[in-house]
């Protein structure tokens, strides 16, 4: 339980997506405009994550390591994201029209968030680690926390994000700053910020 613990606060602060990696920045610095629409991509993003990263585990350790065919894993993840994708999609647009259209292309982009994939390369190399590392993936329950904490430190990241720029609507930012400029200087703040749970061991 410990180890679940640590693994999912870890995964939201200390190895934030967006704050630590950087991963899935098109999107969050496009959609990120203001909280309700960054909630909702924030909230699919996490779905898919939670979805896909158990079940490319189980592909990795049940099928592709077994049968010494683990280089055919990176094709194998796109597939399962792009399809769990999909899946949202349409659910999205049956019910809730206005945040399928206030969306718009972001939503099929998920299939191509790094930050998606990311998870699913990072639960790949921490199946290989020793079961003592606070890191270390051994289970598909490691592998649905791990999924968890990474999709919640993304919507943390993007709600966030999301609320300072609808602050910013109005305040003086200096005419050379103003749009991705101070979005750039803000998320740069914010990953420094971050940088304090850095040491952070349960």
């Amino acid at each position: 339980m410990e180890h679940l613990i640590n693994l999912f606060f870890r995964s939201i602060f200390v190895d934030n997506m967006i704050f630590a990696f950087f991963l899935g920045m098109c999107s969050f610095l496009a959609v990120s405009k203001n909280v309700k629409t960054s909630f909702g991509l924030g909230l699919a993003v996490t779905f898919v994550l939670v979805v896909t990263v158990p079940v490319d585990y189980l592909l990795q350790t049940k099928v592709l390591d077994p049968m010494g065919l683990s280089y055919l894993s990176f094709i194998l993840f796109i597939a399962v994201i792009a399809g769990i994708v999909q899946i949202v999609e349409m659910v999205v647009e049956r019910y809730s029209p206005a945040l399928y259209n206030s969306l718009g292309i972001f939503l099929p982009l998920i299939a191509v968030n790094c930050a998606v994939m990311g998870a699913s390369l990072f639960m790949q190399q921490r199946i290989n680690m020793d079961p003592a590392n606070s890191q270390y993936i051994g289970s598909v329950w490691d592998a649905i926390i791990y999924a968890l904490g990474s999709g919640l430190g993304w919507l943390l990241a993007i709600v966030l994000m999301g609320a300072i720029r609808e602050k910013m609507e109005y305040s003086d930012v200096p005419k050379p700053l103003r749009g991705l400029g101070i979005t750039f200087i803000t998320v740069g703040l914010m990953a420094m910020a971050m940088m304090c749970f850095s040491g952070l061991k349960i």
